[in-house]
């Protein structure tokens, strides 16, 4: 606790900055990245009929109280359901939609003050495809979108499970943000730095321990390389092949938080 605390000092009260400072001090950290902060609400994932394009949506709230009442859940599905229905590309577009005669932005608002809470769409993404699955977990607190280049139901659902399951950082070595690598090799530098064993070693041996190091951080954190989750005996790329050879084009996972 002393060592968190000291972390968010030094940070600011930056989370990632914490967590990224606490890694360089050596320690083990659960990255869970977009699960923090365990804000409540209710997160809701949709496809259109023809599974070409999926919505996912996070109507947050404060308690779960709130979040598990029945009809603030079906206040969530209805506004999935409009954003479905007229094909919004985003949450300003969606907002404008009309349920009943009545913008969303409105009807929230009149939700808001029914319930004395604070609520809102504060997530909102969208994936298209030859075929899209969506993947709800947990009582709706994390939904899962993904885009297939092929209609392939079962291996959409297992896949969106995976990646519900361990939440990798993009679905090959070759699609991680370049800021993502950055980072990963400044916490491997700065831990190389505190080794008494790196001191002297020359540049070259390095960057081969870095490239070593960032092999397994791909490994781990991209979607294909990663074990599969109900049979760890193959890779999600291996068992993705078997199925038909199916590929994926794109993910989107949201988690309250």
């Amino acid at each position: 606790m002393m060592d968190c605390r000291k972390a968010l000092t030094e940070t600011n009260g930056d989370f990632e900055a914490a967590i990224d400072w606490l890694r360089k001090q050596g320690q083990k950290v659960a990255v869970k990245r977009s699960d923090r902060e365990a804000k409540e609400g209710v997160v809701i994932a949709k496809t259109t009929a023809d599974n070409k394009t999926g919505l996912v949506i996070c109507l947050s709230c404060e308690t779960d109280f709130v979040s598990k009442n029945a009809e603030f859940v079906a206040f969530a599905q209805s506004i999935a359901d409009a954003a479905v229905a007229n094909n919004v590309k985003s949450v300003d577009e969606l907002n404008e939609v009309t349920i009943n005669g009545t913008k969303v932005a409105e009807l929230v608002n009149d939700r808001l003050a029914a319930i004395g809470e604070k609520i809102g769409i504060n997530k909102f993404e969208r994936v298209e495809a030859p075929y899209v699955s969506a993947y709800i977990h947990g009582a709706n607190r994390l939904g899962v979108l993904v885009g297939l280049s092929k209609e392939a139901p079962e291996a959409g659902k297992d896949i969106a499970m995976q990646i519900a399951a361990m939440n990798p950082v993009a679905v090959d070595a070759a699609s991680v943000p370049a800021d993502v690598i950055a980072r990963e090799k400044d916490i491997i530098f700065e831990l190389m730095k505190q080794d008494p064993k790196m001191a002297g070693k020359p540049e070259e041996m390095l960057s081969k321990i870095v490239d070593g190091k960032m092999g397994a951080f791909f490994k781990e954190q991209t979607l294909t390389a990663q074990a599969f989750v109900k049979d760890s005996s193959k890779t999600v790329g291996d068992y993705l092949k078997g199925a038909g050879d199916v590929k994926v084009t794109e993910f989107k996972r949201v988690a309250l938080g």
